[in-house]
């Protein structure tokens, strides 16, 4: 990768659609792909806010594809999902040549809005691209996620709960790829940890928000 193209993807937020900033990027450029794309349930929180593609499934294989694509051969890939829609984001990931090599269950304290149960955890699952090595230190299959409180997004994702993944899929000095960044909880992590990180985000507020949130993290870690 050239000086230029590093320093468009590196250490950066993008604002605009993912699955056309992702095809601009060069095969196989990205070391750990940490994301918490929409669930496809059409979420809308207590106060009202939604999700930005939440309610269709035409971006989801175009952005698995390209997931893949960038990502390095023995790379891997941490993607939380909707349990409702699992076969949509499995068959999507299995197509594109992804294996399924993991499940990540995090318990919240808490429970979400109550329908047929009360939702009191977060599912992800841990994805490869071709023959990986396994970590010198695997993590559990349960990790705590403590409350965000959503004030910067209404999906946070807490930063501690995030941080073990990085550490354990990403080698010193890689870049963590998060292509539905939100408020940047996931490259926060990767900052926290030395990582480079590049962030995507379609929704122009949010993506102003993780940007701020970025620098001032990057400040206080210089500091």
């Amino acid at each position: 990768m050239t000086d230029n193209a590093k320093g468009a993807f590196h250490n950066v937020i993008h604002h605009g659609d993912s699955v056309a900033l992702m095809r601009a990027m060069p095969r196989g450029s990205v070391d750990f792909i940490l994301t918490d794309p929409p669930y496809l349930v059409n979420y809308r929180g207590r106060d009202g806010r939604t999700v930005r593609n939440d309610d269709n499934a035409a971006w989801l294989r175009p952005a698995v594809n390209q997931m893949h694509r960038v990502l390095k051969p023995g790379g891997f890939m941490v993607s939380f999902y909707g349990g409702q829609k699992a076969d949509l984001f499995m068959q999507a990931w299995r197509d594109t040549g992804f294996r399924i090599v993991g499940h990540i269950v995090f318990r919240k304290s808490y429970a979400s809005t109550p329908r047929f149960l009360q939702y009191t955890h977060e599912s992800a699952y841990l994805l490869a691209k071709g023959d990986v090595k396994l970590p010198r230190q695997p993590i559990p299959d349960v990790i705590d996620m403590p409350y965000s409180g959503n004030r910067m997004h209404p999906t946070q994702k807490p930063v501690a709960a995030l941080l073990p993944l990085v550490h354990a899929f990403c080698p010193p000095g890689g870049l963590v790829l998060d292509p539905f960044a939100g408020s940047g909880s996931s490259l926060v992590a990767a900052q926290h940890l030395g990582r480079d990180w590049l962030g995507m985000e379609l929704d122009e507020a949010h993506a102003a928000t993780a940007s701020r949130r970025l620098a001032y993290w990057g400040e206080r870690r210089a500091a």
